[in-house]
Protein backbone atom coordinates (compact mmCIF):
# COMPACT_ATOMS: atom_id res chain seq x y z
CA UNK A 1 0.00 0.00 0.00
CA UNK A 2 1.28 2.96 -0.79
CA UNK A 3 0.10 6.94 0.56
CA UNK A 4 1.98 10.01 -1.06
CA UNK A 5 1.25 13.55 -0.41
CA UNK A 6 1.13 15.87 -3.56
CA UNK A 7 1.65 19.41 -1.26
CA UNK A 8 0.73 22.97 -3.46
CA UNK A 9 2.62 25.62 -1.28
CA UNK A 10 1.15 28.02 -3.31
CA UNK A 11 -1.91 27.16 -2.07
CA UNK A 12 -0.99 25.21 0.81
CA UNK A 13 -3.02 22.60 -0.14
CA UNK A 14 -2.70 18.93 0.15
CA UNK A 15 -3.99 16.28 -2.45
CA UNK A 16 -3.63 12.70 -2.22
CA UNK A 17 -2.70 9.06 -3.94
CA UNK A 18 -3.40 5.94 -2.38
CA UNK A 19 -2.36 2.67 -4.29
CA UNK A 20 -2.66 -0.83 -3.35
CA UNK A 21 -2.55 -4.03 -5.64
CA UNK A 22 -3.34 -1.97 -9.35
CA UNK A 23 -5.84 0.33 -7.80
CA UNK A 24 -5.73 3.80 -6.48
CA UNK A 25 -7.53 6.70 -5.49
CA UNK A 26 -7.55 10.03 -5.42
CA UNK A 27 -8.60 12.69 -2.54
CA UNK A 28 -9.09 16.53 -3.09
CA UNK A 29 -7.17 16.88 -6.29
CA UNK A 30 -6.27 20.23 -7.90
CA UNK A 31 -7.66 21.45 -11.43
CA UNK A 32 -4.85 19.91 -13.51
CA UNK A 33 -5.33 16.24 -13.13
CA UNK A 34 -2.32 14.95 -15.58
CA UNK A 35 -0.08 14.61 -12.26
CA UNK A 36 -2.56 12.14 -10.80
CA UNK A 37 -2.90 10.03 -13.67
CA UNK A 38 0.92 9.74 -14.48
CA UNK A 39 1.30 8.87 -10.92
CA UNK A 40 -0.99 6.02 -11.41
CA UNK A 41 0.55 4.87 -14.90
CA UNK A 42 3.66 4.86 -13.13
CA UNK A 43 2.13 1.88 -10.16
CA UNK A 44 0.50 0.65 -13.32
CA UNK A 45 -2.56 1.48 -11.10
CA UNK A 46 -6.21 1.91 -12.12
CA UNK A 47 -7.72 5.20 -10.21
CA UNK A 48 -10.87 3.62 -9.13
CA UNK A 49 -12.35 6.36 -7.43
CA UNK A 50 -11.99 10.19 -6.95
CA UNK A 51 -12.93 11.32 -3.22
CA UNK A 52 -13.84 14.60 -1.76
CA UNK A 53 -13.47 15.86 1.22
CA UNK A 54 -16.32 18.73 1.12
CA UNK A 55 -17.02 21.06 -1.52
CA UNK A 56 -13.67 23.64 -1.35
CA UNK A 57 -14.24 27.09 -1.11
CA UNK A 58 -10.48 28.02 -1.64
CA UNK A 59 -9.51 26.32 -4.92
CA UNK A 60 -11.11 24.86 -7.61
CA UNK A 61 -10.85 21.17 -7.57
CA UNK A 62 -9.74 19.09 -10.26
CA UNK A 63 -12.58 16.09 -9.04
CA UNK A 64 -14.97 16.36 -12.36
CA UNK A 65 -12.19 16.49 -15.25
CA UNK A 66 -10.29 13.76 -13.50
CA UNK A 67 -13.71 11.69 -13.18
CA UNK A 68 -14.00 11.77 -16.82
CA UNK A 69 -10.72 11.35 -17.96
CA UNK A 70 -10.78 8.11 -16.03
CA UNK A 71 -14.41 6.71 -15.60
CA UNK A 72 -13.66 6.42 -12.09
CA UNK A 73 -16.93 8.16 -9.84
CA UNK A 74 -16.48 11.35 -7.58
CA UNK A 75 -17.34 10.28 -3.81
CA UNK A 76 -18.51 12.86 -1.57
CA UNK A 77 -19.93 12.15 1.92
CA UNK A 78 -23.56 12.64 3.45
CA UNK A 79 -25.14 16.00 2.98
CA UNK A 80 -23.69 15.98 -0.58
CA UNK A 81 -25.71 17.66 -3.38
CA UNK A 82 -23.95 18.51 -6.46
CA UNK A 83 -25.18 19.14 -9.74
CA UNK A 84 -23.37 16.19 -11.56
CA UNK A 85 -23.32 12.20 -11.40
CA UNK A 86 -21.61 10.94 -7.89
CA UNK A 87 -21.52 8.48 -5.16
CA UNK A 88 -22.79 10.32 -2.06
CA UNK A 89 -21.93 7.89 0.46
CA UNK A 90 -23.26 6.84 3.77
CA UNK A 91 -21.53 7.41 7.00
CA UNK A 92 -19.10 4.29 8.06
CA UNK A 93 -19.71 3.17 4.21
CA UNK A 94 -16.60 0.94 2.76
CA UNK A 95 -14.62 1.36 -0.50
CA UNK A 96 -12.42 -1.27 -1.47
CA UNK A 97 -8.78 -0.02 -3.09
CA UNK A 98 -6.91 -3.04 -3.43
CA UNK A 99 -6.34 -5.14 -0.65
CA UNK A 100 -6.80 -1.95 1.48
CA UNK A 101 -9.73 0.26 1.61
CA UNK A 102 -11.25 3.58 2.70
CA UNK A 103 -13.83 3.84 5.32
CA UNK A 104 -16.50 6.97 5.07
CA UNK A 105 -16.40 9.11 8.64
CA UNK A 106 -18.98 11.66 8.17
CA UNK A 107 -17.75 15.02 10.00
CA UNK A 108 -20.06 17.92 10.02
CA UNK A 109 -19.07 21.62 11.25
CA UNK A 110 -16.36 23.07 8.68
CA UNK A 111 -19.15 22.39 6.02
CA UNK A 112 -22.21 19.94 6.61
CA UNK A 113 -20.84 17.58 3.99
CA UNK A 114 -17.22 17.82 5.12
CA UNK A 115 -16.27 14.09 5.93
CA UNK A 116 -12.84 12.33 6.88
CA UNK A 117 -11.72 9.33 5.23
CA UNK A 118 -10.09 6.28 7.03
CA UNK A 119 -7.52 4.14 5.49
CA UNK A 120 -7.08 0.50 6.75
CA UNK A 121 -4.34 -1.27 5.42
CA UNK A 122 -4.82 -4.89 3.79
CA UNK A 123 -4.80 -6.51 7.67
CA UNK A 124 -7.80 -4.17 8.75
CA UNK A 125 -5.69 -2.11 10.52
CA UNK A 126 -6.33 1.66 11.51
CA UNK A 127 -2.99 3.39 9.01
CA UNK A 128 -4.08 6.96 8.33
CA UNK A 129 -7.13 9.86 8.12
CA UNK A 130 -7.81 12.40 5.93
CA UNK A 131 -9.44 14.72 7.30
CA UNK A 132 -9.81 17.68 4.57
CA UNK A 133 -10.69 20.90 6.02
CA UNK A 134 -12.32 18.96 9.86
CA UNK A 135 -8.89 19.06 11.39
CA UNK A 136 -5.68 20.58 10.36
CA UNK A 137 -2.29 20.27 11.99
CA UNK A 138 -2.26 22.94 14.92
CA UNK A 139 -6.15 23.60 13.91
CA UNK A 140 -9.57 23.13 12.86
CA UNK A 141 -11.75 23.92 9.63
CA UNK A 142 -13.41 27.40 10.56
CA UNK A 143 -17.04 26.91 11.14
CA UNK A 144 -18.24 29.87 9.18
CA UNK A 145 -18.36 28.97 5.48
CA UNK A 146 -21.34 27.02 5.32
CA UNK A 147 -24.26 29.19 6.98
CA UNK A 148 -26.97 29.36 5.67
CA UNK A 149 -28.97 33.08 6.88
CA UNK A 150 -30.47 32.19 10.78
CA UNK A 151 -31.16 28.20 10.00
CA UNK A 152 -27.31 27.94 10.61
CA UNK A 153 -25.12 29.89 12.10
CA UNK A 154 -21.15 29.65 12.84
CA UNK A 155 -21.94 28.87 16.35
CA UNK A 156 -23.82 26.16 15.50
CA UNK A 157 -21.82 24.91 13.08
CA UNK A 158 -18.76 24.77 15.47
CA UNK A 159 -20.98 22.76 17.99
CA UNK A 160 -21.30 19.91 15.32
CA UNK A 161 -17.42 20.37 15.01
CA UNK A 162 -16.89 19.67 18.41
CA UNK A 163 -18.98 16.63 18.49
CA UNK A 164 -17.35 15.32 14.81
CA UNK A 165 -14.28 15.80 16.33
CA UNK A 166 -15.14 13.84 19.57
CA UNK A 167 -17.32 10.96 18.00
CA UNK A 168 -15.35 10.14 14.89
CA UNK A 169 -11.85 10.81 15.05
CA UNK A 170 -10.04 11.35 18.87
CA UNK A 171 -11.38 7.43 19.79
CA UNK A 172 -8.89 6.70 17.28
CA UNK A 173 -5.82 5.04 18.03
CA UNK A 174 -3.13 7.24 18.29
CA UNK A 175 -0.24 6.02 15.93
CA UNK A 176 -2.52 7.01 13.24
CA UNK A 177 -1.52 9.28 10.45
CA UNK A 178 -3.50 12.76 9.72
CA UNK A 179 -3.41 13.90 6.55
CA UNK A 180 -5.05 17.62 6.69
CA UNK A 181 -6.31 19.12 3.65
CA UNK A 182 -4.65 22.38 4.10
CA UNK A 183 -1.67 23.74 6.18
CA UNK A 184 0.13 26.96 7.32
CA UNK A 185 -1.02 30.03 4.87
CA UNK A 186 -4.02 28.73 4.45
CA UNK A 187 -7.17 31.13 4.92
CA UNK A 188 -9.34 27.99 6.00
CA UNK A 189 -8.10 28.15 9.71
CA UNK A 190 -6.31 30.28 12.19
CA UNK A 191 -3.10 28.77 13.66
CA UNK A 192 -1.83 25.95 11.50
CA UNK A 193 1.34 24.11 12.03
CA UNK A 194 3.89 24.01 9.09
CA UNK A 195 4.01 20.44 8.79
CA UNK A 196 1.79 18.38 6.42
CA UNK A 197 1.72 15.36 8.24
CA UNK A 198 1.39 14.10 11.73
CA UNK A 199 0.01 11.36 14.17
CA UNK A 200 -3.27 11.79 15.88
CA UNK A 201 -1.53 11.15 18.92
CA UNK A 202 0.62 14.41 19.26
CA UNK A 203 -2.30 16.54 17.71
CA UNK A 204 -4.02 15.03 20.91
CA UNK A 205 -1.06 16.75 22.55
CA UNK A 206 -0.57 19.36 20.67
CA UNK A 207 -3.61 21.34 19.12
CA UNK A 208 -6.07 23.18 21.36
CA UNK A 209 -9.36 21.94 19.78
CA UNK A 210 -8.30 18.22 20.51
CA UNK A 211 -8.03 18.66 24.89
CA UNK A 212 -9.67 15.82 26.58
CA UNK A 213 -10.98 18.30 29.12
CA UNK A 214 -12.10 21.27 26.53
CA UNK A 215 -16.29 21.54 26.98
CA UNK A 216 -18.56 22.60 23.84
CA UNK A 217 -18.78 26.04 25.02
CA UNK A 218 -14.90 26.60 25.54
CA UNK A 219 -14.31 24.90 21.88
CA UNK A 220 -17.35 27.13 20.49
CA UNK A 221 -15.17 30.43 21.92
CA UNK A 222 -11.93 29.32 20.52
CA UNK A 223 -12.92 28.17 17.47
CA UNK A 224 -14.63 31.47 16.39
CA UNK A 225 -12.69 33.77 17.90
CA UNK A 226 -10.94 36.12 15.84
CA UNK A 227 -12.38 34.80 12.83
CA UNK A 228 -11.63 37.11 9.98
CA UNK A 229 -14.13 37.75 6.81
CA UNK A 230 -13.16 34.79 4.34
CA UNK A 231 -11.92 36.13 1.05
CA UNK A 232 -14.76 37.26 -1.54
CA UNK A 233 -13.61 34.38 -3.86
CA UNK A 234 -14.48 31.48 -1.92
CA UNK A 235 -18.16 31.35 -2.08
CA UNK A 236 -17.86 31.05 -6.31
CA UNK A 237 -15.22 28.15 -5.83
CA UNK A 238 -17.48 26.63 -3.46
CA UNK A 239 -20.47 27.11 -6.58
CA UNK A 240 -17.79 25.86 -9.35
CA UNK A 241 -16.93 22.50 -7.20
CA UNK A 242 -20.85 21.65 -6.72
CA UNK A 243 -21.82 22.98 -10.37
CA UNK A 244 -19.32 22.01 -12.56
CA UNK A 245 -16.46 23.87 -14.64
CA UNK A 246 -14.48 23.97 -17.89
CA UNK A 247 -11.85 21.35 -18.64
CA UNK A 248 -8.51 23.39 -18.07
CA UNK A 249 -7.38 22.72 -21.52
CA UNK A 250 -10.06 24.96 -22.89
CA UNK A 251 -9.25 27.46 -20.57
CA UNK A 252 -4.97 27.24 -21.27
CA UNK A 253 -6.80 27.42 -24.79
CA UNK A 254 -8.32 30.55 -24.59
CA UNK A 255 -6.04 32.41 -22.44
CA UNK A 256 -2.58 31.61 -24.59
CA UNK A 257 -3.84 33.63 -27.42
CA UNK A 258 -0.69 35.84 -27.88
CA UNK A 259 -1.66 40.01 -28.26
CA UNK A 260 0.45 42.77 -29.61
CA UNK A 261 0.61 46.05 -27.66
CA UNK A 262 -2.06 47.31 -30.19
CA UNK A 263 -4.68 44.29 -30.22
CA UNK A 264 -3.71 44.01 -26.02
CA UNK A 265 -4.90 47.70 -25.77
CA UNK A 266 -7.70 47.47 -27.52
CA UNK A 267 -8.76 44.16 -25.87
CA UNK A 268 -7.71 46.39 -22.15
CA UNK A 269 -10.58 49.10 -23.79
CA UNK A 270 -13.27 46.89 -25.35
CA UNK A 271 -13.44 44.51 -22.52
CA UNK A 272 -12.68 46.30 -19.22
CA UNK A 273 -10.21 43.87 -18.85
CA UNK A 274 -7.47 43.65 -15.33
CA UNK A 275 -4.27 43.74 -16.74
CA UNK A 276 -2.22 41.17 -14.43
CA UNK A 277 1.06 41.77 -14.52
CA UNK A 278 2.75 38.60 -12.81
CA UNK A 279 6.51 39.17 -13.13
CA UNK A 280 9.03 39.74 -10.18
CA UNK A 281 8.21 42.82 -8.23
CA UNK A 282 11.69 44.33 -9.11
CA UNK A 283 10.54 44.32 -12.92
CA UNK A 284 7.17 45.42 -12.04
CA UNK A 285 8.83 48.58 -9.89
CA UNK A 286 11.41 49.39 -12.66
CA UNK A 287 8.68 49.71 -15.76
CA UNK A 288 5.01 48.61 -15.97
CA UNK A 289 1.67 49.19 -17.97
CA UNK A 290 -0.53 52.28 -15.96
CA UNK A 291 -3.00 50.79 -13.92
CA UNK A 292 -1.78 47.56 -14.24
CA UNK A 293 -1.99 45.08 -11.26
CA UNK A 294 1.14 43.42 -9.65
CA UNK A 295 0.37 39.83 -8.13
CA UNK A 296 3.96 37.58 -8.68
CA UNK A 297 4.27 34.67 -9.82
CA UNK A 298 6.76 33.69 -7.14
CA UNK A 299 5.03 34.57 -4.00
CA UNK A 300 1.19 33.37 -2.67
CA UNK A 301 -0.52 34.20 -5.92
CA UNK A 302 -3.15 32.41 -6.63
CA UNK A 303 -5.01 33.20 -3.00
CA UNK A 304 -3.91 36.77 -3.54
CA UNK A 305 -5.75 37.02 -7.03
CA UNK A 306 -8.79 35.57 -5.39
CA UNK A 307 -8.96 37.48 -2.31
CA UNK A 308 -7.68 41.18 -4.34
CA UNK A 309 -9.68 40.24 -7.63
CA UNK A 310 -12.30 38.70 -6.20
CA UNK A 311 -14.88 37.99 -8.82
CA UNK A 312 -13.94 34.83 -11.27
CA UNK A 313 -15.91 36.36 -13.85
CA UNK A 314 -13.55 39.45 -14.56
CA UNK A 315 -11.79 39.07 -17.49
CA UNK A 316 -7.78 39.47 -17.09
CA UNK A 317 -5.21 40.16 -19.58
CA UNK A 318 -1.56 38.49 -18.42
CA UNK A 319 1.63 40.48 -18.65
CA UNK A 320 4.17 37.72 -17.87
CA UNK A 321 7.67 36.20 -18.70
CA UNK A 322 6.57 34.34 -22.48
CA UNK A 323 8.06 31.02 -20.85
CA UNK A 324 5.57 31.48 -17.87
CA UNK A 325 2.33 32.54 -19.67
CA UNK A 326 0.84 28.68 -19.19
CA UNK A 327 1.99 28.51 -15.52
CA UNK A 328 0.08 31.62 -14.76
CA UNK A 329 -3.08 30.67 -16.39
CA UNK A 330 -3.36 27.34 -14.61
CA UNK A 331 -2.60 29.06 -11.43
CA UNK A 332 -5.34 31.46 -12.08
CA UNK A 333 -7.48 28.57 -12.72
CA UNK A 334 -6.99 26.36 -9.49
CA UNK A 335 -8.66 29.48 -7.71
CA UNK A 336 -11.46 29.83 -10.52
CA UNK A 337 -10.23 32.74 -12.34
CA UNK A 338 -10.96 31.24 -16.47
CA UNK A 339 -11.58 33.91 -18.13
CA UNK A 340 -7.96 34.88 -19.11
CA UNK A 341 -8.62 36.36 -22.64
CA UNK A 342 -4.95 37.01 -23.44
CA UNK A 343 -1.52 37.90 -23.13
CA UNK A 344 1.05 40.77 -24.23
CA UNK A 345 3.12 38.86 -26.72
CA UNK A 346 7.02 39.16 -26.18
CA UNK A 347 6.31 40.76 -22.21
CA UNK A 348 6.51 43.85 -21.76
CA UNK A 349 9.87 44.81 -23.56
CA UNK A 350 7.44 44.73 -26.86
CA UNK A 351 5.45 47.30 -25.15
CA UNK A 352 7.89 49.54 -24.21
CA UNK A 353 9.30 49.60 -27.67
CA UNK A 354 6.54 51.12 -29.49
CA UNK A 355 6.73 53.47 -27.40
CA UNK A 356 3.59 53.37 -24.92
CA UNK A 357 3.16 54.80 -22.11
CA UNK A 358 4.65 53.45 -18.77
CA UNK A 359 4.79 54.20 -15.24
CA UNK A 360 7.31 53.20 -12.56
CA UNK A 361 7.17 52.49 -8.94
CA UNK A 362 9.16 54.46 -6.39
CA UNK A 363 11.61 51.97 -4.07
CA UNK A 364 14.11 53.15 -1.79
CA UNK A 365 16.00 51.19 0.99
CA UNK A 366 15.71 51.12 4.58
CA UNK A 367 18.48 53.02 5.41
CA UNK A 368 16.85 56.25 3.59
CA UNK A 369 13.83 55.31 5.50
CA UNK A 370 16.10 55.32 8.68
CA UNK A 371 17.36 58.72 7.98
CA UNK A 372 14.39 60.44 6.88
CA UNK A 373 12.87 58.87 9.84
CA UNK A 374 15.81 60.62 11.91
CA UNK A 375 14.49 64.13 10.49
CA UNK A 376 10.93 64.18 10.77
CA UNK A 377 8.03 62.19 11.11
CA UNK A 378 6.94 60.55 7.80
CA UNK A 379 3.78 58.79 7.06
CA UNK A 380 4.06 54.91 7.19
CA UNK A 381 1.86 52.40 6.44
CA UNK A 382 2.39 48.91 7.01
CA UNK A 383 0.46 46.22 4.84
CA UNK A 384 1.53 43.29 6.73
CA UNK A 385 -1.39 40.95 8.74
CA UNK A 386 -2.14 42.54 11.70
CA UNK A 387 -0.79 39.63 13.82
CA UNK A 388 2.56 40.51 12.09
CA UNK A 389 1.73 44.00 13.17
CA UNK A 390 0.76 43.82 16.54
CA UNK A 391 4.10 41.60 17.18
CA UNK A 392 6.29 44.27 15.92
CA UNK A 393 6.00 47.08 14.19
CA UNK A 394 7.29 50.87 13.62
CA UNK A 395 5.62 52.81 16.39
CA UNK A 396 4.17 55.42 13.82
CA UNK A 397 2.97 53.09 11.15
CA UNK A 398 -0.68 52.29 10.39
CA UNK A 399 -1.56 49.02 9.95
CA UNK A 400 -3.70 48.42 6.45
CA UNK A 401 -3.21 44.89 6.01
CA UNK A 402 -3.39 43.74 1.85
CA UNK A 403 -6.93 41.56 2.24
CA UNK A 404 -8.59 44.76 3.54
CA UNK A 405 -6.35 47.55 1.66
CA UNK A 406 -10.13 48.80 -0.08
CA UNK A 407 -11.11 49.48 3.47
CA UNK A 408 -8.49 51.75 4.28
CA UNK A 409 -7.88 53.80 0.93
CA UNK A 410 -9.08 57.11 2.65
CA UNK A 411 -6.20 56.93 5.16
CA UNK A 412 -2.85 56.85 2.68
CA UNK A 413 -2.84 60.65 2.19
CA UNK A 414 -3.29 62.01 -1.29
CA UNK A 415 -1.24 65.34 -1.31
CA UNK A 416 2.36 64.07 0.17
CA UNK A 417 5.07 60.85 -0.12
CA UNK A 418 4.48 58.07 2.27
CA UNK A 419 5.87 55.09 2.44
CA UNK A 420 4.77 51.41 2.50
CA UNK A 421 6.55 48.42 3.46
CA UNK A 422 5.01 44.93 4.41
CA UNK A 423 7.61 41.75 5.77
CA UNK A 424 9.89 41.49 2.58
CA UNK A 425 8.92 43.63 -0.08
CA UNK A 426 6.06 41.43 -2.22
CA UNK A 427 2.51 42.38 -0.38
CA UNK A 428 3.51 46.03 -0.78
CA UNK A 429 4.48 45.98 -4.17
CA UNK A 430 0.97 44.30 -4.58
CA UNK A 431 -0.68 47.27 -2.46
CA UNK A 432 1.24 50.07 -4.43
CA UNK A 433 0.04 48.68 -7.91
CA UNK A 434 -3.66 48.73 -6.71
CA UNK A 435 -3.33 52.10 -4.94
CA UNK A 436 -1.97 53.23 -8.01
CA UNK A 437 -4.36 52.27 -10.23
CA UNK A 438 -7.30 54.45 -8.21
CA UNK A 439 -5.13 57.26 -8.88
CA UNK A 440 -2.89 57.36 -5.67
CA UNK A 441 0.42 57.62 -7.05
CA UNK A 442 2.78 59.38 -3.83
CA UNK A 443 3.97 56.08 -2.90
CA UNK A 444 7.50 54.87 -1.59
CA UNK A 445 8.16 51.11 -1.62
CA UNK A 446 10.18 50.01 1.24
CA UNK A 447 12.38 47.72 -0.53
CA UNK A 448 13.01 44.50 1.31
CA UNK A 449 10.31 45.30 3.69
CA UNK A 450 10.31 44.86 7.27
CA UNK A 451 13.19 42.21 7.61
CA UNK A 452 15.32 45.08 6.18
CA UNK A 453 13.82 47.80 8.20
CA UNK A 454 15.13 45.67 11.52
CA UNK A 455 18.00 45.02 10.02
CA UNK A 456 18.92 49.05 9.32
CA UNK A 457 18.06 50.06 12.91
CA UNK A 458 15.06 51.56 12.76
CA UNK A 459 13.17 51.49 16.14
CA UNK A 460 10.34 49.21 16.68
CA UNK A 461 7.68 48.71 18.62
CA UNK A 462 7.45 45.09 20.64
CA UNK A 463 3.72 44.15 21.71
CA UNK A 464 2.10 40.66 22.32
CA UNK A 465 0.01 39.76 20.14
CA UNK A 466 -3.56 39.83 20.84
CA UNK A 467 -5.57 36.37 20.85
CA UNK A 468 -7.83 37.23 18.76
CA UNK A 469 -5.69 38.42 16.09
Amino acid sequence: MKVEQLYTGCLAQGAYYIESDGEAAIIDPLRETTPYMERAKRDNAKIKYVFETHFHADFVSGHITLSKKTNAPVVFGPNANPAFEAIIATDKQVFPIGKARIIVLHTPGHTMESTTYLLQDENGKDHAIFTGDTLFLGDVGRPDLAQKGKDLTQEQLAETLYDSLREKIMPLADDVIVYPAHGAGSACGKNMMKETVDTLGNQKKMNYALRADMTKAAFVKEVTDGLLPPPEYFPLNVKMNKEGYADLEEIIEKGTQALSPEAFEIAANETGAVVLDVRHQDDFIKGHIPRSIFIGLDGGFAPWVGTLIADVKLPILLVADPERVEEAITRLSRVGFDHCIGYLKDGFEAWQKTSKETDTLTSVSATTLKANLEKEEVPVFDVRKASEYYAEHIPTAENTPLSFLNQHLAAFPSNKPFYIHCAGGYRSVIAASILKSRGIHNIIDIAGGFKAIKESGVTVSDYVCPSTL
